[in-house]
């Protein structure tokens, strides 16, 4: 085989490991409705199957997702946002009985790597509204733009803090 094939190979498969790694999932409260944020590596071009569950008394009940098959229950109340390098669900009428351990899962189609997740254990009473968290959790880089463009404005004599 012709090494620059091999190393092109090689090269392609540990793309692929990498651009499914969930890197945090978070959940906070915007009005009655539960919002988890999923992020994750993407660095592959290949699609990304996702799966949102929700464990609550040793059951798993999949909410949405493209791996597993949303239980009716749920299928009215969820609604899903997705970006580059972040997945938004959104749980409708969010109560204690929505209470247990969410898992968003990553899998890369067609590949047999294994599933990579990250899971938050979520209780009514100890969520935080997403108002306070959310510009600074999206994307940070319009507070960095921000930061920049004043000591810039300060140093040119435009702005006098």
């Amino acid at each position: 085989m012709n090494p620059a094939i091999g190393l092109a190979l090689l090269l392609a498969v540990l793309q692929v490991s990498r651009g499914q790694k969930v890197t945090s999932l978070t959940a906070c409260l915007v009005n009655q409705n539960l919002r988890l944020d999923c992020r994750h590596e993407n660095t592959t071009t290949l699609p990304i199957q996702y799966e949102f569950s929700l464990t609550r008394e040793k059951k798993k009940h999949v909410l949405f997702g493209t791996v597993g098959v949303p239980e009716h229950a749920y299928r009215s109340r969820t609604n899903l946002t997705s970006n580059y390098n972040i997945k938004v669900l959104y749980l409708a009428n969010f109560t204690t009985k929505d209470e247990g351990t969410y898992t968003c899962e990553l899998h890369i189609s067609g590949q047999p790597s294994s599933p990579n997740y990250r899971n938050v254990s979520v209780l009514r009473d100890k969520l935080v509204k997403c108002e306070g968290i959310s510009l600074l959790a999206q994307n940070t880089s319009w507070l960095l733009l921000l930061l920049l463009s004043l000591s810039l404005l300060q140093a040119t004599d435009f702005v006098s803090l």
